[in-house]
């Protein structure tokens, strides 16, 4: 079984270096070595977006994860239709920042009662801080997540605005699954 030691690497190093490893093992199972929450969740992400069975054990703060690939077929569901909402900013627009904040409330707000919603709302920048304790639009957030819509904030931006700890909702995302999402959308709205 190959082993991948992905300690101490940062974000997006140990999702890349998985997929490439399980790209060259064809069905063999695969050992991934991580010692940061983030990474691990970032890499079971990854690896369950692919349909790979997974077994974990801890020992020492140092995560051994197996990961016994799927089925190629079977690995994606059909994404037609479907849109991303990528938010890069805290206030929408470049004017008046009370007016932003305004804006990008009812924004969200209007998109939650919109019949057509996204798949996922992808958070970059100071976007990150509208998904953290404090902020004015937490409660929207909640009913888009609970109606099926993924909300990802990227990693190395909360950790940037040192809001690592602050995440209040959805999860962090790291630039391989950002990227991923975008290229896989049938359409993106940038915010």
């Amino acid at each position: 079984m190959k082993q991948i030691d992905c300690r101490g690497l940062s974000c997006p190093h140990p999702v890349l270096l998985t997929k490439k490893a399980l790209e060259e093992s064809g069905n063999e199972p695969l050992k991934i070595l991580l010692d940061s929450t983030n990474a691990l969740q970032n890499v079971k992400r990854f690896a369950s977006s692919q349909n790979h069975q997974m077994d974990l054990t801890e020992k020492d703060g140092v995560f051994e994860l197996i990961i016994k690939p799927g089925r190629e077929n079977e690995t994606r569901s059909d994404k037609t239709g479907s849109y991303v909402v990528l938010i890069t900013s805290e206030v929408l627009g470049g004017g008046d920042e009370n007016l932003g904040t305004i804006l990008i409330k009812s924004f969200l707000n209007t998109l939650w009662q919109n019949n057509n919603l996204p798949t996922k709302i992808l958070f970059l920048n100071s976007g990150v801080k509208l998904a953290c304790e404090g902020s004015n639009v937490l409660d929207t957030l909640n009913l888009l997540k609970e109606a099926g819509v993924s909300i990802v904030s990227c990693g190395t931006c909360l950790a940037y605005y040192e809001l690592t700890d602050k995440l209040n909702i959805g999860y962090t995302g790291n630039m391989y699954e950002i990227v991923e999402s975008l290229l896989e959308a049938t359409k993106v709205i940038k915010i």
